[in-house]
């Protein structure tokens, strides 16, 4: 009786720790699968970004520009 007991011990032992790896596994893949999640958001917001920042420096350009333009007409009213 008493190996029995030690055997059906061992086995719910066994069966515990197997049941933990599953589970830290299935944790661990949802895990990564957010990670990934997270940085194609993370790298999508930083494309929208360097667009909008590219927009942004272009309308500078022009307004500098034109002002520049305007500037040279009035020189030449002089």
């Amino acid at each position: 009786m008493k190996k029995v007991f030690l055997s059906f011990a061992a086995l719910a032992l066994v069966a515990s720790v197997y049941s933990c790896r599953e589970t830290n596994e299935e944790k661990a893949e949802e895990n990564m699968e957010e990670m990934t999640q997270d940085i194609e958001d993370a790298a999508e917001d930083t494309g929208d970004a360097i667009e909008e920042a590219a927009e942004d420096t272009g309308e500078a350009m022009d307004n500098a520009a034109d002002e520049v333009e305007d500037e040279m007409k009035g020189n030449d009213d002089m």
